[in-house]
């Protein structure tokens, strides 16, 4: 690692933004906040327990409940025994208000918004917690032990890239002290926003970061190929291919005849435990769990890393009510016996050699214990029969060393190829409630999509079903009537209605644009021109709204014909129209 006296000079994005870094606009830490919400530094307190120590920068506000719930979390379960450096993560509620300082920010994030994945945009409810925890003995403390932990907070769900960030930060700030943790967020200040599709150079201590930052328009599955981009005089840069994916294979090894029932349970947001004898095997497999059923975004809460001294530990562990759709992720024994009536119980072990007993599937009501053997416990049935042929595939590649990489990418593709089938009668049939071009008007509102009918969607899937794309047999319209109850199909949906509903609006805009709007006045009454002026001006609030992707010479054009049509009328009408 190079000190922070031998730090390089930051490279350039491949790319230019918006936010030109040379812009009078651009404030302190505001580049900073495109990244991270703060940097944390957690200690232990003979008196007080895990404290607080450091909040970077000092502006940044958290509430108490805040600080409490990143204090607890950052630190491994007592009952862990995590010697050693343990990298993890973990998502919490926020819950303060935080607001941009400028509109330029706002516009950064907006543009982030429209043309990132939907998997990748950030959250404006929670905050990701990722995590490096040092305990070593020490003599000169009183309890014996060094620990601490230095915590990066963002709304951004970037697992590998955050991830990688704190394994450079943290070890430089044990070494050589708070000051090495100031150059750090000095180095992210200048970095340039995350505009999906650009392939950006951050340089952090003494280091650089490659990365390309997702776009909504990269084709699934297919890896997108970033090669070093070498500057005169500078050492390589580390290439980290992917921001957000996770080893799913490492995870999943351990109950890999059930990773087909998993991946219903997640797409119907059933309430899932993963119980795991450390805090970086337990994220990890949330992590994995809600990446599964990727390019469809999870919706319901997940919580990769959750101890008995969250803030919603009583909501999530009370047993007057059915648990909420909810992922937990904990270490604690306690656990076991807390959350037993939880219907599904995944029970994962340290990686090694493993057990053939795991690969069964056992009854919920089995497991009293942490200690209790690996494996899936749920009383759920599936909808979908196993595809033996990728299980045998993975298995033989356990037999034969196959490289994980391998193995990862294979698993990947299987989750991915099952997720499009699911849903590609879905999007076939929204597709279908779209209205007919020629049927948009200029003298109209524009057209809205028609309602979604799931049991016309039903009778759909005997000639356009996922037997189409999948040869996998079972219950494919009970999973689907499942899965209609459930909040990622109301989340999709949702963004479907809208991001058509937006199309539609645009197809107007251009049908304003193109229509002879004079000739249309001509032999109108001043009632029915005014009209048309306000209709027109609502437009104009609708299409300049910042979540919509307007061209803006056809915002132009639509101003010049509203300008044409106010011009024809009396001068009186004009002055009255001109200052509203």
């Amino acid at each position: 690692m190079a000190s922070v006296a031998e730090r390089q000079p930051p490279l350039q994005s491949t790319r230019s933004f918006e936010n030109d870094e040379n812009s009078p606009t651009i404030l302190p830490w505001d580049r900073f906040s495109n990244w991270l919400h703060c940097v944390c530094v957690v200690t232990f307190d003979l008196e007080l327990g895990q404290a607080m120590e450091l909040v970077y920068p000092s502006h940044v506000k958290l509430s108490e409940k805040e600080k409490m719930n990143i204090c607890y979390l950052s630190f491994p379960d007592s009952n862990s025994g995590c010697m050693g450096d343990t990298l993890f993560n973990y998502r919490i509620r926020q819950h303060t208000t935080t607001f941009n300082r400028k509109a330029a920010t706002l516009s950064t994030r907006n543009a982030y918004e429209r043309r990132g994945p939907v998997t990748l945009q950030g959250e404006n409810a929670y905050y990701h917690g990722f995590v490096y925890f040092r305990q070593v003995r020490d003599k000169s403390s009183r309890r014996g032990y060094f620990q601490k932990s230095v915590v990066l907070i963002t709304k951004l769900p970037y697992i590998n890239l955050f991830t990688h960030l704190i394994d450079i930060i943290a070890p430089e700030y044990f070494d050589n002290g708070e000051p090495c943790l100031e150059a750090a967020c000095h180095d992210i200040d200048q970095w340039s926003p995350p505009f999906p599709g650009a392939t950006l150079h951050l340089p952090i201590m003494g280091v650089v970061l490659q990365v390309r930052i997702p776009s909504k328009h990269d084709k699934p599955a297919q890896s997108q190929v970033i090669k070093p981009i070498l500057s005169p005089g500078s050492a390589p840069p580390i290439v980290i291919p992917s921001v957000n994916e996770v080893e799913v294979f490492k995870c999943f090894q351990p109950v890999l005849p059930h990773i087909q029932l998993l991946w219903e349970l997640i797409l119907t947001n059933e309430p899932i435990v993963v119980m795991a004898p450390s805090p970086t095997f337990c994220s990890d497999t949330v992590q994995a769990l809600v990446f599964m059923m990727s390019p469809l975004k999870y919706t319901s809460d997940y919580r990769p890393y959750f101890t008995i001294h969250d803030s919603e530990f009583k909501e999530y562990t009370t047993k007057t009510q059915a648990p909420p759709p909810v992922i937990l992720g904990v270490t604690n024994p306690f656990f076991a016996k807390t959350l037993q009536h939880w219907p599904h119980i995944i029970r994962i072990g340290e990686m090694g050699p493993v057990d053939k007993s795991s690969w069964k599937k056992k009854k919920s009501s089995n497991i009293k214990t942490l200690e209790s053997k690996p494996g899936v416990y749920t009383r759920y049935k599936p909808f979908l029969n196993k595809d033996k042929t990728v299980l045998k595939r993975l298995q033989k590649g356990i037999q034969n060393k196959r490289p994980v990489e391998v193995q990862d990418a294979m698993l990947k593709r299987h989750f991915l190829e099952l997720t499009q089938s699911f849903m590609i009668p879905l999007e076939r049939y929204v597709a279908s409630l779209m209205p007919l071009q020629r049927n948009i008007s200029p003298w109209k509102q524009p057209p809205r999509l028609k309602p979604f009918l799931p049991e016309e969607f039903i009778k759909t899937l005997e000639h356009s079903g996922p037997q189409l794309t999948s040869g996998l047999t079972g219950d494919w319209i009970g999973l689907y009537r499942r899965f209609f109850k459930s909040s990622n199909f109301e989340a999709w949906l949702r963004s479907r209605q809208q991001e058509v509903n937006q199309k539609l609006s645009i197809l107007h805009l251009d049908a304003l644009c193109d229509a002879d709007l004079m000739q249309w006045i001509k032999d109108k009454q001043e009632v029915e021109i005014v009209d048309l002026i306000l209709r027109l001006r609502d437009k104009l609030a609708t299409v300049c709204a910042p979540d919509l992707p307007t061209r803006q010479e056809r915002i132009n054009q639509l101003k010049i014909h509203m300008d044409h049509i106010i011009s024809s009328l009396p001068d009186d009408l004009q002055s009255i129209l001109k200052s509203n």
